[in-house]
């Protein structure tokens, strides 16, 4: 019953285009702030500057881009994202190469491919209901789930080896193949949408407003989306000066090997959750496996401010692990939930609004953490970190999720009676996404999401 999608060609190709794109990803995680850091001589402020670039077209463009998509063929979007992002990160060894790299030329590949980023997400986590129906959402959002933990675990190691042995620049060309073979292999689906009917009255502002309206009137959605936007504010602050602190020399100065070893702790927890989150969200019920994921999850970064050589690194390790796993069950079942109760033709719009309230905290929490780094210090920034990650999970434990077992699959505005129940074992079980959840900190950026949906990322 669980393995039906392993007999659908289709399917299978998208899943062959995410996971090595979804490894190269990891791989520049890693690589593109040691750039910064190693090559460039960058201090805690230049690469919260990195990061605020990488994410602020979320910002700029977040929720027109749910209109754009929902107007257009999804797949024709995904590759051209895919090759546009290929060809940006392979620009940037080129001009290491000619010796003409600068701090201007990463930010501006940042901006466009982040810009790149976010029409992919917003498309990706809209084309898999038609890909494979909605009946199949669980295991395919599961699926591509388990190979984006199992790439995070693999590639910050590999990221952190590639740098030791080619250089920094060299490293991120792995990258810049993964988007490429990705876009190859999504111009292979059969599977083709129908042209979007055009509307004749059809108006940028109004679209915009429908889908923001669709995610503000119903308080669930609401809940969820509070619970993720501060969680990925907070975790942003901590991983910017995180990663300065392990590899700088007035910091720890650990190999670029030994970094990326200990940010795939997170991914290994997050193949753990990806395993549990089914069994855990029918056990205690959907609406608590989402607060009690988060509540369980953030004080495994506790550990983060105390970091030194030795026994400690390894501490911070394992409370990655229970991070990664938390965050993992948390937006397999927060994503899931929200592709079945929203109408396809509103999933583009949904999706962008949600990506542009939470993924849209990342730049400002990533330059806030660059500037309390180069203010009050490195440790300090991670206890701001910390203690502002534990607001995150009042929002859902406030809400009526936090008793609710199973969640709605039909959407009801606010003072509106559903005409029925709940249909039984729709939500049988939670979907894994990076679209609109929590990022994880498999690398250097952190929030409850990942690049194929938002949770934690």
């Amino acid at each position: 019953m669980q393995n039906r999608l392993l007999r659908h060609a289709d399917f299978k190709r998208l899943w062959a285009a995410d996971a090595l794109s979804q490894a190269g990803t990891q791989v520049t995680a890693i690589a593109l702030p040691l750039l910064l850091i190693k090559v460039l001589d960058a201090g805690p402020f230049e690469v919260g500057l990195l990061t605020t670039f990488e994410f602020l077209a979320f910002l700029l463009v977040g929720l027109p881009a749910g209109v754009w998509v929902d107007r257009m063929r999804r797949r024709n979007v995904l590759m051209v994202a895919d090759l546009v992002r290929g060809l940006l990160f392979g620009s940037l060894p080129l001009a290491w190469w000619l010796d003409v790299l600068t701090l201007a030329q990463v930010y501006a590949v940042a901006l466009v491919a982040g810009v790149c980023t976010v029409f992919f997400d917003v498309a990706y986590q809209s084309y898999l209901p038609h890909l494979v129906g909605r009946d199949n959402l669980v295991e395919g959002n599961a699926k591509l789930q388990g190979t984006q933990s199992v790439a995070q675990v693999a590639g910050p190691t590999v990221g952190g080896v590639l740098v030791q042995v080619l250089t920094a620049p060299y490293a991120i060309l792995v990258d810049a193949a993964s988007y490429l073979w990705s876009a190859v292999w999504v111009l292979s689906i059969r599977s083709r949408e129908p042209r979007p009917e055009r509307a004749p009255d059809r108006h940028l502002g109004r679209e915009m407003k429908e889908g923001l309206a669709f995610v503000l009137g119903n308080r669930l959605l609401r809940a969820i989306t509070a619970c993720t936007a501060t969680a990925n504010l907070f975790t942003n602050v901590g991983m910017t000066v995180f990663v300065v602190l392990l590899a700088s020399a007035s910091g720890l100065n650990l190999s670029a090997g030994t970094i990326g070893l200990l940010f795939s702790a997170t991914a290994v927890g997050g193949v753990l959750g990806a395993m549990v989150a089914r069994r855990f969200a029918g056990w205690i019920g959907q609406g608590p496996a989402l607060w009690i994921s988060i509540a369980v999850g953030v004080p495994g970064i506790l550990p983060l401010p105390f970091v030194q050589r030795g026994w400690l690194l390894w501490l911070v390790a394992a409370g990655m692990v229970v991070w990664g796993a938390s965050i993992v069950v948390y937006n397999i079942t927060q994503v899931s939930f929200r592709q079945l109760l929203c109408p396809e033709r509103l999933l583009g719009r949904m999706n962008a609004t949600i990506r542009f309230a939470v993924w849209g905290t990342i730049p400002i929490g990533s330059l806030l953490g660059g500037i309390l780094g180069a203010t009050i210090g490195l440790r300090p920034t991670l206890w701001v970190s910390v203690i502002g990650s534990l607001l995150a999970v009042l929002p859902v434990f406030f809400s009526p999720l936090r008793t609710m077992r199973q969640l709605p699959t039909e959407y009801v505005p606010e003072g509106v009676e559903p005409s029925g129940p709940p249909v039984a074992g729709a939500v049988s079980g939670p979907a894994a996404g990076q679209d609109g959840g929590v990022t994880g900190t498999g690398g250097p950026t952190a929030a409850v999401a990942s690049e194929r949906g938002d949770g934690a990322p």
